[in-house]
């Protein structure tokens, strides 16, 4: 299992990339600023869910449901970005 510092700096690492390609939509697309900000604070809050549900995990003391529970958070942190960078994509068309 991954250390919870390495989760969180690939926690960080994909919203930093959500809110960088945001910033650039702005830059090119200024018109579509409501969406992509939207956008934004969508990524902020899945970070902070993401931080809040790694920093307290649901049982401490059975391991097997601690490991179960950040697989859990790895999967929603995929599936959250994937979605942003969807939704970012239909904005740019």
């Amino acid at each position: 299992m991954a250390s919870l510092r390495k989760l969180k700096k690939d926690i960080d690492f994909l919203v930093e990339e959500i809110v960088s390609d945001s910033y650039l939509t702005i830059y090119f697309h200024p018109e579509k600023k409501d969406s992509v900000v939207e956008i934004m604070q969508k990524a902020v809050s899945l970070r902070n869910d993401l931080y809040q549900r790694a920093n307290n995990p649901v049982e401490k003391n059975n391991p097997h449901l601690v490991r179960k529970h950040y697989m859990q958070i790895r999967l929603d942190m995929m599936n959250g970005v994937d979605q942003l960078f969807t939704d970012l994509s239909e904005v740019n068309k």
